[in-house]
């Protein structure tokens, strides 16, 4: 019965009470006996409420699932964050997911400092974010506590295009491969609680967390840092390191898993080898930062030199890897062409770039000159 149904129940009650001339007393005891089912209905209705309201935020966020631009909102001691007194220190915080203009979600968490060279180098340290409880952020997920976002290095439209160029190229190693990062393309609003510095708006992403993604591909996550490039399944290691070489990225390895996680199927692993998933990409001559400066004694003196860091094959090994992305080129370019947050400046520079190395895999001789370079600067191992 509901409230509603309840109050005519009343009414009628009370015009037969009229009609039949009911003493008051009687009349009393019925008006206290209908008020106790209202409040009990009224009880009802606010626990169920209270029920929408827990079951709701312990609903998966679904971070992942969307290719829209997602905006959140973080509000801790922002001026006490840019100072980097200390890369061990945490801030409260709480971060606020806007999914529509009427529909928000808060969260408390812990912002910690992370990564090495970009921690040194940039005004605004890289974020991770630590959930007070462990969330899903995808249906049928695991848990997670721990986000990477990606945010700018310092202030202005040059420092979020390179954010943008960034998730670019995760975006085409997915087209590549499910065994990849996925990521979320966010507008942020930086907010100081302390009231010292001024609201901050930039372009950020998230990085889908590696347990999430072991999870989807039905492996789990290695640890070791011992590894070499031997480790990992040859097609895989091949396409990692083809596909650094591609966007010019130097700084990655196996050993020490340099930004590079590992990991390995559950079942049917008969080689015992695991895949390798590269990350961390604002070096790279796609990003073309103006900080990308590959570090003294390397053989290439700018980020827009290609260097070839993958394990020695044959030729016709080579050959075929190369001809796997010279397959994928339309889909990789139109992603980069229909891409409608980075301007057409920003799209063809990319292009111009990627154009340098695909055009030596359309003609065989050009095909041939690229393979001997991979085997003079292939790893020996």
């Amino acid at each position: 019965m509901t409230i509603k149904k309840a109050c005519k129940v009343f009414d009628n009650l009370n015009r037969f009470i009229k009609n039949h001339h009911v003493k008051n007393l009687i009349l009393n005891q019925l008006f206290i006996f209908v008020l106790s089912v209202l409040s009990a209905f009224s009880q009802i209705n606010t626990t169920e409420i209270k029920q929408q309201k827990s079951k709701t935020s312990e609903q998966n966020i679904s971070l992942f699932d969307s290719e829209e631009p997602l905006e959140i909102s973080l509000r801790f001691d922002l001026a006490g964050y840019l100072k980097k007194s200390s890369k061990g220190d945490s801030f409260d915080a709480v971060m606020t997911i806007h999914f529509s203009k009427t529909d928000s979600l808060d969260k408390k968490i812990t912002i910690k400092y992370r990564g090495t060279s970009r921690f040194q180098r940039c005004k605004f340290p890289p974020i991770q974010l630590n959930f007070n409880k462990p969330v899903y952020i995808n249906s049928d997920s695991v848990k997670t506590k721990k986000l990477k976002l990606v945010n700018h290095c310092e202030q202005g439209t040059m420092y979020d295009e390179y954010v943008l160029r960034e998730y670019l190229v995760y975006k085409l190693f997915n087209v590549l491969t499910d065994t990849s990062f996925r990521v979320r393309l966010l507008k942020v609003n930086y907010m100081d609680t302390k009231r010292s510095r001024k609201p901050i708006t930039q372009y950020g992403f998230f990085i889908e967390p590696i347990e999430l993604l072991a999870g989807r591909t039905n492996s789990f996550v290695v640890k070791a840092t011992n590894l070499s490039q031997k480790h990992i399944i040859p097609v895989i290691m091949d396409r990692l390191a083809i596909f650094n070489y591609m966007i010019s990225n130097w700084d990655w390895s196996i050993p020490g898993q340099h930004n590079v996680a590992i990991i390995k199927p559950i079942k049917n692993d008969v080689t015992g080898l695991g895949i390798a998933i590269p990350f961390d990409f604002d070096l790279t001559g796609v990003v073309n930062a103006d900080y990308a400066i590959p570090p003294p004694g390397m053989e290439i003196t700018t980020n827009r030199e290609r260097l070839f860091s993958g394990i020695c094959r044959s030729k016709e090994v080579f050959q075929e890897d190369l001809k796997i992305f010279l397959n994928k080129k339309e889909k990789l370019y139109s992603v980069i062409n229909g891409f409608p947050y980075l301007n057409q400046r920003a799209k063809k520079d990319i292009t111009n770039f990627l154009d340098q190395f695909f055009d030596q895999l359309e003609k065989q001789k050009s095909l041939d000159n690229l393979v001997d370079c991979f085997l003079n600067s292939c790893k020996k191992l």
